[in-house]
C-alpha cells in the first residue's frame, strides 16, 4: 500500500493476528501502542525465517549462514539510517533499545567527559530513562542536573530553559514527544539554542520516530534514541544514532567479543564504528526483523499514518470531553497520537481493571514519568494512545465502557 492510495484501516488489520483475539470474551481494542506496538506479519515471519533457514553469528564466519545473517543484519542497519535521515550507516548503534542508548551516552561520554561543575538540562516531561542515567553519572562526576520546568499543559517553559543555559552545560537531554501526555518539545530550537552554549544534545525519541518524520541531519542533533518494538518492531532492540565524530571520540561502553581489532595481555585496541560499541553477540533476528517493520510504516507512508492517526486523536479528545468529570491532561494542538486523562473521584488502576474486563487495553499509573505526575499534582492517569490499525470504532468501543465503567465505580 503506497501513501498515496485510499487508507484501508481494515487491510492493515488484517496485518496484526494478534488483532483477531479475544480478552475476557470480548475482541480485543488495543489501545497501549506508547508502550508498544502490535507487529505485523512480515515482522513475526522474518524472526521465524532467520531462525528456520539462516541462524548463525554474524561478520566472523566465513561459511555461507554468517554470511547471510550478516547482510541481513546489515540491511536493517542501512534501513534504519535511511528511516532516521543518517548522514554515515555507521553512525547507528545497535542497542536494546531507548533505555540502553541513553545509559551509553550517558556513561560512555559522561566518564570522559564530565568534571566536578558541570551541568546536565533535562525537562519535567521526561521518562525515568531519561533521568536517572544522568543522575548517576552526575552523582559519581560531581556534576549537576537543571531542570527545565513545564506549565499546566505539559508544555515546556523556553525562556526558563534560556535562563538555566550556560557556559557550564555540556549536555541537554530531552525527550521529542512526551510518553505521558504525547506533547511534542521543540527540539529544533532547543538544539540551536544549546549549541550556542557549546552544550551537546541527547534526543529521546521512543516515542516521536514511529510518528514524526526524523531527519537527524536537519535536526542537527547530536545523539538520537529509539526504540524497535514501538515502530511495530521487535522487543530487545533499539537505536543509537550518534554524529560519527562525536561517536569516535567516545570509549567503548562495554568490552568482548566484535568491539576489538587486536587484544593481547599487555593492551587491546578498539575496532571501528560502529562495532566499538556493539560488544558480543547481538540480537541477531531482532534486528533484522526491525528492517521489516521499517518497510511495513515505508509501505503505508507515515504521512498517511499520521493523518489517520491524527483523525483518531481528534475524535477521541471530543468524545472524551463529553464525559463529565473527565480532564484531559497536555490537552495542546502539537502532540503524538496519546491522550492522557483523570476522572474525578476515579483511581486509574481501578478504571483500567473494569475497561480489560470489556476486552480494552490502555495504560495507567505514572507512565515512568514520576516526577512530571508530581509537577501536574496528580498520582497518574488513563492513556489511550493509538497506531495504524486503530478504528474509530474502537474509540466508540471505550467511550461506552468508559461510561459503563464510571457508573460501576461511583
Amino acid at each position: 500500500m503506497s501513501s498515496t492510495t485510499t487508507y484501508d484501516v481494515h487491510a492493515i488489520r488484517s496485518e496484526f493476528p494478534i488483532l483477531e483475539r479475544k480478552v475476557k470474551g470480548k475482541p480485543l481494542v488495543y489501545l497501549d501502542n506508547a508502550a508498544t506496538s502490535q507487529k505485523p506479519k512480515q515482522v513475526i515471519e522474518a524472526i521465524a525465517h532467520y531462525y528456520s533457514h539462516y541462524n548463525a553469528n554474524i561478520h566472523r564466519g566465513l561459511h555461507t549462514l554468517a554470511d547471510e545473517a550478516t547482510a541481513a543484519f546489515e540491511a536493517s542497519r542501512v534501513a534504519v539510517q535511511h528511516f532516521i535521515q543518517a548522514k554515515h550507516h555507521e553512525e547507528i548503534i545497535f542497542t536494546k533499545g531507548t533505555t540502553e542508548s541513553i545509559n551509553l551516552i550517558a556513561n560512555a561520554w559522561g566518564n570522559t567527559f564530565l568534571q566536578a561543575g558541570d551541568e546536565i538540562i533535562i525537562s519535567s516531561l521526561e521518562h525515568h530513562a531519561n533521568i536517572v542515567p544522568w543522575q548517576m553519572i552526575a552523582e559519581k562526576k560531581g556534576a549537576q542536573i537543571k531542570v527545565i520546568p513545564i506549565d499546566a499543559n505539559g508544555v515546556i517553559d523556553l525562556d526558563a530553559f534560556k535562563k538555566l543555559l550556560s557556559n557550564k552545560t555540556k549536555m541537554v537531554s530531552i525527550v521529542h514527544a512526551s510518553n505521558a501526555l504525547g506533547v511534542i518539545n521543540p527540539v529544533n530550537e532547543i538544539i540551536k539554542l544549546a549549541h550556542q552554549q557549546g552544550a551537546l544534545v541527547m534526543i529521546d525519541g521512543a516515542q516521536s520516530a514511529v510518528h514524526l518524520d526524523i531527519n537527524v541531519q536537519e535536526l542537527d542533533c547530536d545523539f538520537f534514541a529509539f526504540s524497535g518494538h514501538k515502530i511495530y518492531g521487535p522487543t530487545g532492540i533499539g537505536i543509537l544514532y550518534g554524529k560519527k565524530d562525536l561517536l569516535e571520540s567516545i570509549p567503548p561502553y562495554q568490552g568482548g567479543g566484535e568491539m576489538i581489532k587486536e587484544v593481547t595481555f599487555e593492551k587491546t585496541t578498539y575496532n571501528e564504528l560502529p562495532f566499538k560499541f556493539e560488544a558480543g553477540t547481538p540480537n541477531i533476528a531482532d534486528a533484522i526483523a526491525l528492517k521489516h517493520a521499517i518497510d511495513f510504516i515505508n509501505s503505508i507512508g507515515k504521512a498517511s499514518i499520521r493523518m489517520h492517526e491524527e483523525t483518531l486523536l481528534n475524535y477521541a479528545n471530543d468524545q472524551l470531553k463529553q464525559i463529565p468529570g473527565l480532564h484531559i491532561k497536555g490537552d495542546v494542538e502539537n502532540k503524538v497520537s496519546v491522550v492522557s486523562f483523570v476522572i474525578d473521584g476515579i483511581h486509574p488502576q481501578d478504571l483500567a481493571v473494569l475497561l480489560d474486563n470489556q476486552g480494552i487495553a490502555v495504560r495507567t499509573g505514572n507512565h515512568c514519568a514520576q516526577p512530571l505526575m508530581q509537577c501536574l499534582g496528580i498520582v497518574g492517569t488513563t492513556r489511550v494512545s493509538f497506531a495504524a490499525y486503530n478504528t474509530k470504532e474502537e474509540i466508540d468501543i471505550l467511550i461506552v465502557a468508559l461510561n459503563k465503567s464510571i457508573k460501576m465505580l461511583k
